[in-house]
Formats: structure tokens, sequence, C-alpha cells
């Protein structure tokens, strides 16, 4: 792919005229990010009930309220809107992280026009434009240098480069946006020097527009909005099939049509897990309360069961795996040697120079050397673009003496003699001298050469100090917290602006197996489909810009993967966007935090790892309401359909059937307290429409055996008229669904991993309810006698026993 630095000018060097200037902004739209405004908050709210299970859950209510049942009608229309609202909130950040991206760029620029300087608003900038670049300047569109004077910008939020990037006007080659020294980009900001620029993109075309476009587009399903999507359609798909079937045959055996039709929409209702919205909401927004505590902010609660599910972290490099701070981590002689005097000159030097200060600088004086306060400066030769060095002459207690410290190759040239003997720099001392600056390169330390002149100042004849290298380095607690993701099923990859050398030398450091790095501009040449493949086999990206970062994650995502992303900059954001699920930290840009769906209140990969543990432990108490839910419920509809082909009269009256079902959900609630298996936790959980459907379609009709059993005590050993037979499998159908939690949520024996208090108390009072409902003789009820009761404890153990038998199998 060519780059845009290398197509042919869109104008005169020399800057346009008015006219030209007024026909290329109606040609080429004005300088601003994004093309408009994006769909409207009430389009965004309706586009959130584009759900098969919101769809069957308003079904639900609208037939609820026709049934009479008006409370429990509002319950479900409640619960909906509140799941809904919340998926509307995050469409509508959405809008807002590109508003922001808009209002980040600055509102004035300085162009030449008319072959003379003027001032113009932001938006009338045009590709063809020269712009007049000084320090403190923001750049107002993608440009091309035509000439540069120390020309220093800051592009951190952009490429991931924490360090200032110098810029020289010249041909380039073909390059990464990282390695663009001829170029300067919209919304980056020039540190010092001066430059004029010839103007080649401009708003939505230019590097920081194509990020805010990212942030506007369709992210596509996530994992977890993919598998409640599938649920949904399933559950519909079997309401719709049992409640025709019951329909049908009820009108076959010529029963009254409108109590048949009441009694199917009942069924339709019993059949919807209605509270699955609140159980999901409750569970992770416990989940939520416990990560606050860890200094992590859920912005969007469903993201905390995508952060559960994730088998691939994307991560920048910067305040990640480092420390997010340049440090001085090496002063050493020729020979590599560690040298005293290093750190001393460097530190005269830093100290003494005049004007900004680079992030080099300032890791050298947070050494506080003291030879500092015996010093005085007396002249000094600044930094410049053609030297790469800067000096200072400084009189002290050995008396006038010169210090340089510069890039090694302008510095090393200027050197006759080294250390404190000053012995004769020849070449096998300079040979000596740049193998340990090929060596500290090659381990990813920026290096600079320190050396010391006389008492005037004259760059030449210099002595060599040594070397001093610097280094984002490696958070503590990075190489353990990698390894316990590993052991968990999440795979780490580094995305990053920065060069590959610093990349490899952090990744070393924190243990991340597999050192094959795949650059930018080497992504470029690869398809998607051959890009997915090396993107599953590659641990470390370098040189990246935001669309091939963002390329990265859909590729892999497209492979299967379940992918986070974890990023502070505006070049983060496309991913963080696109990600299943993004994250960023609270001292992150207005747009990364606006695009991130968990903030971290403290930087490293420490809180993620909670985080993944705690979206894991969700997942698992949503599961086990799913798979309790639908069997428990198909198992009932399942035993109304086969009694339809039997029964005189309905084995249940509408209003029976739906207090059944609200009692049943009720002694849920607890579920988000619950413990979580440890194999639940060990590795990623998704949503699997096959498992749950498998559970359904037995453990129901396993429940529909002990129901039709009871069916035939009721007929033949009670010789049940229809109010006594109501009674009795209303509390012989909640019993045995209520019991059956303790079964189903484990994997192992029930009592290996006890239940939590709160589920266990909760139970038992649905339970008793629903024992002595029949004895207040409320609803068409009626008492029930004691043998009855003991028949439902000896079924509810066989059934449990059995259930405990049978999950093994699906398992």
């Amino acid at each position: 792919m060519t780059a845009f630095w290398l197509e042919a000018q869109p104008g005169p060097a020399t800057g346009l005229t008015r006219e030209e200037a007024e026909q290329r902004l109606r040609e080429f739209g004005p300088n601003q990010i994004g093309g408009g405004r994006g769909p409207g908050a009430l389009w965004l709210f309706l586009s959130t009930f584009a759900n098969p299970l919101v769809l069957v859950l308003l079904g639900a209510s609208f037939l609820s309220a026709a049934l009479g049942e008006g409370g429990n009608a509002l319950m479900i229309a409640l619960i909906v809107m509140i799941s809904c609202c919340l998926d509307f909130s995050q469409s509508f950040r959405s809008q807002r992280a590109a508003e922001k991206l808009r209002s980040s760029v600055a509102t004035r620029a300085e162009v030449e026009r008319d072959g003379r300087r003027q001032e113009i608003e932001l938006e009338q900038v045009v590709p063809g434009d020269v712009l007049i670049l000084s320090a403190g300047s923001i750049v107002a569109g993608d440009a091309r240098l035509l000439s540069s004077k120390d020309l220093c910008t800051a592009e951190a939020s952009l490429t991931g480069e924490a360090l200032p990037v110098e810029k020289q006007a010249g041909e380039l080659a073909e390059a990464s946006l990282s390695e663009a020294s001829n170029s300067v980009f919209l919304g980056t900001s020039v540190l010092n020097g001066m430059g004029r620029a010839l103007v080649i993109h401009t708003g939505s075309s230019s590097q920081l527009g194509s990020v805010a476009r990212s942030l506007t587009a369709g992210k596509g399903e996530t994992d977890f909005e993919r598998g409640t999507r599938a649920f949904g359609g399933l559950i519909l798909r079997t309401t719709v099939s049992l409640v025709a079937f019951v329909f049908l045959t009820s009108l076959v055996f010529h029963r009254p049509p409108l109590q048949s039709l009441l009694f199917a929409v009942a069924l339709a209702v019993g059949l919807t897990p209605e509270f699955l919205p609140m159980i999901v909401s409750v569970t992770l927004a416990s989940g939520a309360g416990r990560l606050a505590g860890e200094k992590v902010v859920v912005k969007r609660l469903s993201a905390l069961e995508n952060l559960g599910a994730i088998d691939i972290l994307c991560s920048d490099k910067t305040g990640t795996l480092t420390l997010g701070k340049i440090e001085l981590e090496r002063y050493v002689d020729l020979d590599g040697q560690e040298c005293a005097d290093v750190l001393r000159c460097a530190a005269l030097n830093s100290a003494f120079q005049s004007g900004i200060r680079s992030p080099l600088d300032e890791a050298v004086l947070r050494h506080d050397h003291p030879a500092v306060e015996d010093h005085r400066k007396l002249e000094e030769l600044p930094f410049d673009f053609n030297r790469r060095r800067l000096s200072v002459l400084l009189d002290g207690p050995e008396g006038p003496m010169l210090v340089t410290k510069g890039a090694p190759e302008s510095v090393h040239p200027l050197c006759v003699t080294w250390g404190r003997e000053g012995s004769l720099l020849d070449e096998a001392a300079r040979a000596r001298l740049q193998n340990t600056f090929e060596d500290l390169s090659r381990q990813g330390y920026r290096v600079l050469t320190i050396a010391t002149g006389g008492a005037e100042l004259r760059e030449e004849n210099l002595r060599l100090v040594g070397l001093a290298a610097f280094l984002d380095p490696p958070r503590e607690d990075a190489a353990e917290t990698l390894a316990e993701l590993d052991r968990m099923g999440v795979k780490v990859k580094i995305l990053t602006g920065d060069n590959d050398l610093v990349a490899r030398k952090v990744c070393q450091e924190v243990g991340l197996a597999g050192q094959r790095c795949l650059l930018g501009r080497d992504l470029d040449a690869l398809s998607d489909e051959a890009l997915a493949v090396r993107a599953e086999e590659t641990v470390l990206f370098a040189r990246m810009s935001p669309a091939q970062k963002n390329r990265v994650i859909t590729c892999l995502r497209a492979r299967g993967h379940i992918v986070g992303y974890l990023g502070d900059g505006v070049n983060d954001a496309p991913a963080l966007r696109n990600a299943d699920i993004g994250i960023s930290v609270d001292s992150a840009v207005d747009v990364a935090r606006e695009a991130a769906d968990i903030i971290l209140l403290q930087p490293g990969l420490r809180p993620v790892q909670l985080g993944v543990l705690e979206g894991r432990r969700s997942f698992g108490n949503i599961l086990k309401y799913v798979l309790m839910g639908t069997s428990s419920n198909f198992g009932n509809m399942f035993s109304m359909a086969g009694a339809a082909l039997f029964l005189p009269f309905l084995p249940l009256l509408p209003a029976q059937l739906l207090l059944n079902t609200l009692l049943y959900d009720l002694s849920q609630l607890a579920i988000p307290k619950d413990y979580v298996d440890p194999h639940l936790l060990a590795r990623p959980q998704r949503w699997n429409t096959a498992m749950i459907r498998r559970f359904m379609w037995t453990l129901g009709p396993l429940s529909s055996l002990f129901d039709f059993l009871t069916f035939a005590i009721l007929l033949h050993v009670f010789r049940a008229d229809p109010e006594l037979f109501h009674s009795g499998w209303f509390v012989e159908s909640l019993v045995t669904q209520v019991l059956v939690i303790f079964v189903i949520r484990t994997s192992g024996k029930p009592w290996s991993h006890p239940p939590h208090p709160a589920l266990v108390v909760g139970a038992m009072l649905v339970v008793l309810a629903g024992c002595l409902i029949p004895a207040a003789g409320v609803l068409d009820f009626e008492p029930l006698p004691a043998a009855f009761y003991a028949y439902v404890l000896v079924a509810s153990c066989l059934y449990l026993g059995l259930v405990q038998g049978v999950k093994k199998l699906l398992q």
C-alpha cells in the first residue's frame, strides 16, 4: 500500500490563491473530523429492541396483560426496558467518543495564501494549503514537509511513540505511519523548531479522520450478543411450536376455544425466562461492585461477561507491560561496565541546558546527582538536528569544562580519548565502543553518548565518558500476571506503534514466549486470510498504525476468538471500539475512555486478570439460571402439552401457571451470590446454545416423567377432581424444579461446593410457600392430603438422584 506522503503534490509549494482554496473547499469539503452526526437518539434506542429474546419477553408481557396479570406484565416490561436502556447508553457513548475526537484539534491554523501568511479557521484548510509550523502549533492536516529546522513533534496519541519525533523535509521511500519522518499529521503538536508543510489530506481523509470513522462504524456483534440472540431464537422457536401444538390439540378435543387460547398463552409466558434480564443484570452488577473495590470501573454491565470470555488480550506496551515513564536504566563505559562518571556528566548537561527538557533529560534528573550543586553555567551550544547534540560550558571545582550529550553517531567522531585517564581512543577502542553501542541498541535501549571537553565552547578533541541507555522499564508484576493469564487460557499479544527493538526487549523481560514480530509495513502486504493466520501465531506487532491495530483485531475475531483490547491513546480508539471488550485507564485521553467498556483506575494487567475472573464467575451463575430455567420451564410445558392429549380439563389454570412460574423465578434471585465451580474460572467461558438445547431437551422430558407419574397418582390413587389435581401438580412441579437447582448448580456432587446461604434460604421459603398455598384455598386450589406430601418427598429424591446421573452424561 502506497503511503499518502508519496502521492503527487496537490498544489503549488508556495500556497494557494483565495479562488483555488474556495474551489478545493467545495471539492473536498470542510476540514472536519467525521462526516456529520450519527443516527438520532430515538433511532438508536428503538434499534435495541431488535433482538429475539427481547421480542419474546415483550410478547410475554403483552400476553400477561391480556390474561389480566397486569403486575406480571409490568414487571416483564420494566426488565426489558432496563436492558434496552443499557444497550442504548453504549451506542450513544460511541457517538460521544467521535464528538470528543472532533473537538481535540485546533480551531485555527496559519497558512500561506495569495503569497502571504494568514490565519484561517481550521475548517477552511484544504489540500494544497501550505501550513506554517512553530513550537506550540497543532497540525491542521496530514501534510508533507517542504522545509524544516529543528522540528520535533509529539505523536504519542496517534502512533504510541512516547518520545518526541524528529521531522525533516525530504524524499522518503514507502514507510509506516510511525516512520514517516518527512510528514506531520492532523491533531499532533509541534514541540520545538519550525517548518512549512504542504497539506495532502484533511478531515475524514486524514489519519485522525479514519479513527473517527471507525468509532461510528458498526461494531458488530460481540460473543455475548451472539449468544443471547441464539438463545432467544431457541426459546422463540420452542415456544411457538409448543403453543401451537397445545392450542390445536385442545381444539381437536373440542375444549372451549377461549379457554384453550388463554391456556396456550399462559404456556408461552411460562416457557419464557422473563427473569433472565434481571438475573443477568443483578449478577453482573454484583460482579461490577466487587471489581470497583479492585479499582476497576465497568461502564457497561454486559462487558463484564465478554471480559470473562476473552481468549486473546491485545494490549499496547506503554503503561501496561511498562511503567509508562522513560528511565535511565544503564550508564556504562565503552566496555559496557557501569560508570558513575557517565551519570554525573549526564546530570550536569541535563540540569543546565536551556529550553524544553525531553523525557530523557527528566529521566536523568530523577537521579538527583549532587554534582549539580557545585557547578554553574557559562555558555551553551543548543541542540539542533544537523549536529544532533547539545553542549554546555560549566564552571565547577575542577575549573571550566564542556559537557556534551548527543546521538552516538554525532559525538563519537569528535572524541579522541576515553576514560578518566584520558586513554587514546584508537581503532581497537572504537571497535569496543561500537560493539557496546550496538549491543545496547539491539536490547531496545535508546542510547546517548556523554563526552567532556576543555575550557572553551568548542566541540572538538572530546574525551568519551560513556553511554547512557534509556528504557521504559517493565512493571514489576507484569511477568507474573502474564503467566497467570496464560494459565487461565488468555493469550496476550502486544500491538504497539513503537519500534520493534524496544518492544522485543520489553517482551523478553516479561517472559512473553515467541519473539516473532510483525511490522506494520509487512502487515499491509498480507491478505485478511493470511493475516488471520499470522496474527494467531504472532505475539508482537510493532510500528502499527491505528488502522493496522484495528485490522488485527478484526482478523482475530473472524477466526472465532473473543478479543479484548487494552489501550489509552487516540491511536487505540478504533481497536477499543472494534474489540469484543475495550479496556482503558482513567488517565487515558477522552476518546479512548469513551470508546472503552471498562476503565482501570490503576495501570497494568493485574486488574484485567481480576476482571477476567469476575467475568467468568458472573457467566457461571448466569449459565446456572439459563440451564435450570429452560429445562424446568420446558419440562412443565412438555408435561402440559402431554396432559392436553388425555385430560378432560386443563392441568393448571392460566393464573395458577403464572403463579408457579413467578415463585420459581423468585427462588432463583440469589443465584448471583452463589459460588462457581473452579473449572469454570480456569478457562474462557462462552455461550453454547447446543449445550443449552441438550439440557433442555433431556432434563425437560426427564422432569415430565415424574409429572406424568404424579398425574397417574393423583387420578388413580387420590381420585382427584380438577381442583385437587391442580393443587397436587402445582406443588410437585414447583418443589422439584426449585430443588433441582442444588444439583444443576455444580458439575460435581451437590455437596462438593456448598451453595450460598441466601440461595438455600430463598429456595426453602419458596418450597414452603408452594406447599402452603393450596391449603389456603386461593386461586381455586384445594388442600392436599398428607400422604401426597410424602409422595412428593420421595419423588423429589428420586428425581434429583436421576438428574445427578444424567448430568454427568450431558457434560
